[in-house]
């Protein structure tokens, strides 16, 4: 299984060599989240050149949400929002990305072999298929119209949420959405789920128990972790892509507290001489330089 990884800001990765086999053209990555025992991964990438790869299949379910740039697959150009998917096995056209292009890229189940291979070869399982979407220019779909993001113990819609469905496996639930916070949007109990969850801010921001989101922040959470409460920009609202590898079920947890106590011994008003507690600085990709944090001095 992958690490916990909540919070962080992908600006304070490191850029990796991409993954990418039998392609022409260069490209890099930031690995925002990797499970070393299996290959699946979770991968801001970076197009350095015009880049190009044959057809073929991948080993591992696959997916692409464009951040910017062009990216065309097979004879569909995709902008900003454009989005592809292809579950294992199942054989994905030739792609062509233009130099600059930033995409999400997603791998489920597998590390990034890819086989090339002709369309005429039989790949497919028959409930699987190529996805192929342009999000921007899909409605959003209101929760309180109906849809299946979140529901409160009673079974009714939490209003303040608006949907894109990606993405979803009938089998699995498996699920790839955007999802928008109207503006000020909040939810106060802790929620935990029987299942994974990931999400990178797009546009907005959001403050949660983790700290805050903003564009090109990142966090992937395994089953079970508390977190909330929860509340959206008061102007902007946030949208995020989310994923989650099963149908997402909220388990609330109302009047929660994490309590600290004890008794000072070296530090405190009793201590006049004792040196002011700082917080640890922590590291920061030298790319970026020092945390521009007004309390450290």
């Amino acid at each position: 299984m992958r690490p916990h990884v909540e919070l962080i800001d992908e600006k304070d990765l490191i850029w990796h060599v991409a993954e990418f086999g039998h392609a022409t053209g260069s490209a890099e990555q930031r690995n925002l989240s990797y499970d070393e025992e299996d290959g699946s991964a979770s991968l801001k990438v970076r197009f350095t050149s015009d880049w190009s790869r044959p057809a073929g299949v991948h080993a591992a379910e696959t997916e692409w949400f464009v951040l910017s740039g062009r990216v065309t697959i097979g004879d569909t150009e995709l902008g900003p929002e454009g989005f592809w998917m292809a579950p294992t096995g199942v054989w994905t056209p030739p792609i062509r990305v233009a130099a600059g292009t930033e995409i999400l890229l997603f791998r489920e189940g597998a590390g990034w072999d890819f086989e090339p291979a002709d369309a005429d070869r039989e790949f497919v399982r028959p409930d699987q298929k190529l996805v192929v979407l342009d999000s921007a220019a899909m409605p959003w779909i209101d929760v309180k119209d109906g849809s299946p993001m979140r529901f409160d113990l009673g079974g009714t819609p939490v209003p303040g949420l608006y949907i894109k469905l990606l993405h979803r496996d009938e089998k699995t639930g498996f699920y790839t959405r955007l999802i928008k916070a109207k503006p000020g949007w909040r939810e106060a109990p802790l929620a935990h789920h029987p299942c994974s969850e990931e999400a990178y801010c797009l546009d907005g921001a959001f403050e949660y128990n983790f700290g805050n989101m903003w564009p090109g922040t990142y966090f992937w959470r395994p089953p079970f972790i508390r977190h909330g409460d929860f509340t959206a920009d008061a102007e902007r609202g946030c949208t995020w892509i989310v994923r989650s590898d099963a149908d997402l079920v909220d388990w609330y947890t109302d009047n929660a507290k994490v309590v600290m106590s004890g008794d000072a011994t070296n530090w405190g008003p009793e201590f006049p001489n004792t040196v002011p507690p700082r917080l640890i600085e922590p590291v920061r990709s030298k790319s970026i330089g020092v945390w521009a944090d007004p309390t450290h001095q």
